[in-house]
């Protein structure tokens, strides 16, 4: 990776080693003193966990901030159609304004008190609109939160719209026919890449502070990725699943957070995650408050870099030298990076990912079946049902049993290697206009999400992945690279995050200004 100058890493751990753990709601008037913020010209150039700090120390007020951000969405987002469902700025700034109220009163909410959100629309937030990017759910207003949307505004945000997805959010390319396609944070005729992709856009752009999105097919990690932001997978269970109607077998999807730095990906992961009885594969073991958290020592950690498993994926030219010179750039701080494979035949783990993507696609076959929603329906979701009509227990069963032996030649590399590391996806960017690519190099992709292959090994082993940028190809298309780890080690990954950052400049690298 990118070395970073000195002055500027100093500079920045400074600033990220000041305040207290805003994790903690406490009140203004109750909480100990704190440097006071350094506040930028454009104040939506603050970190989320820096604009926190300057409200609960009133250095900013919350209308103020709103307006900063709206202003910015109003200037920015027609570029790149990130946020979607907007609710009308006068209400937008009530609410701003009652958070001021709040405070005044010495009433603190949490570390998001007035701070704006849009919610990714695969998730139900009160009172906005949850289409999921479908014509057949467009104009349904949600009348409840989803649990973790519940516990960001429990935390003190203002939810002002939803970020763009793909229809169900398949696919990892952010297009559907409600709200259109959301253009690439550096450059807008490019794909932002998906599902979470409104997210990473609106976080690159500085149209968000920080951002939920979802996971099933690296879509936490690929719009990560291709937006030069930080975006992570947690481990099965960290964010509970509410409400779901399968609580047990439905796995492979989880819901967590992007930040544009990792402080403000674990700030956000502390306030989705944590216990819930009602899901009954919550983790009980908890997430601690930032302030818990320590950078990694470099010095002798240990990658495995699995690569393109030896040939096995289909990958674009660039993609792999690029992520090597990154993970070449850590090794000037003492860490160990050596190849290293699996012991497992990759081509079972496809057939096991379809196994089990068809199969948790087949609860949509009551849409499929009339006649209607189903012309309504992209051809790429009709095939998923389709895939899971003729499926036998059996076949089930088997799956189940692959998905079992790949964890454990999983565990096996992690013996040897603190941390599994793989590309974020097999292509650059590319054009928007695309649904998705239809050959790498010369090799033709079979189905819709076979180029988004190398994500599926951290979903079906249900590890907590982060995905940190890895730099820039030569005309300037942002890639990423993802870090396995252990089962449950949510806190270690993350830590090694926070030491990569720090020693790495990618994270400084913004957009483009818009054209005027």
């Amino acid at each position: 990776m990118t070395r970073k100058r000195d002055g500027i890493g100093r500079r920045q751990f400074l600033r990220g080693a000041t305040g207290l753990s805003l994790a903690v709601a406490a009140a203004p008037s109750v909480a100990a003193v704190a440097r006071p913020v350094d506040i930028p010209a454009d104040l939506t150039d603050l970190s989320a966990a820096r604009l926190s700090e300057a409200i609960r120390q009133r250095q900013l007020s919350c209308v103020e901030v709103m307006h900063a951000y709206l202003d910015r969405i109003e200037s920015h987002n027609a570029h790149y159609n990130a946020i979607v469902s907007m609710l009308d700025r006068d209400r937008l700034v009530d609410e701003a304004r009652r958070a001021d109220r709040e405070l005044e009163q010495g009433k603190y909410r949490g570390w998001m008190h007035g701070m704006p959100h849009a919610v990714k629309d695969l998730a139900d937030a009160k009172g906005l609109e949850t289409s999921n990017g479908s014509p057949i759910f467009a104009g349904t207003v949600a009348t409840s939160d989803t649990l973790f949307i519940e516990r960001i505004r429990r935390a003190g945000a203002i939810f002002i719209g939803k970020t763009n997805t793909p229809e169900f959010g398949l696919g990892s390319q952010s297009y559907n026919p409600v709200h259109g396609t959301t253009g690439n944070a550096f450059d807008p005729r490019l794909t932002s890449g998906g599902s979470s992709g409104g997210a990473a856009v609106g976080l690159a752009t500085r149209m968000l502070p920080v951002a939920d999105g979802s996971d099933m097919m690296g879509s936490l990690r690929n719009p990560a990725g291709f937006n030069n932001v930080v975006g992570f997978r947690p481990s099965q269970g960290r964010v509970p699943s509410y409400p779901k109607a399968d609580g047990y077998y439905q796995q492979l999807g989880v819901a967590g957070p992007m930040g544009r730095n990792v402080e403000d990906t674990v700030r956000l992961l502390g306030t989705m995650a944590g216990f819930d009885a009602r899901d009954p594969l919550s983790r009980s073991d908890s997430i601690p408050g930032y302030a818990h958290f320590r950078a990694a020592t470099l010095r002798g950690f240990r990658i495995g870099w699995m690569a393109d498993y030896d040939g096995y994926l289909a990958t674009e030219d660039g993609v792999l030298p690029l992520c090597k010179r990154a993970l070449s750039g850590l090794s000037e701080y003492g860490v160990n990076v050596e190849p290293c494979k699996p012991d497992y035949d990759m081509a079972r783990l496809w057939q096991t990912w379809l196994t089990f993507r068809h199969w948790a696609l087949g609860g949509a076959r009551e849409l499929y079946e009339d006649p209607e929603k189903r012309r309504l329906l992209k051809p790429e979701i009709q095939w998923e049902i389709e895939g899971s009509f003729k499926q036998s227990g059996r076949e089930i069963a088997d799956a189940g049993i692959a998905r079992t032996d790949w964890y454990r030649a999983l565990l096996k590399l992690f013996d040897s290697h603190d941390v599994l590391a793989l590309p974020a996806a097999q292509v650059f960017p590319f054009d928007k206009t695309v649904h998705w690519p239809g050959s790498i190099n010369g090799r033709k992709m079979d189905t819709y999400h076979r180029w988004m292959e190398v994500v599926i090994g951290g979903t079906l082993a249900g590890l907590p992945v982060v995905c940190l940028p890895a730099g820039f190809s030569d005309d300037g298309r942002p890639m990423g690279i993802q870090f396995l780890g252990r089962p449950g080690q949510d806190q270690q990954v993350l830590e090694f995050a926070m030491a990569c950052e720090r020693v790495t400049d990618f994270l400084e690298r913004r957009p483009p200004a818009p054209p005027a």
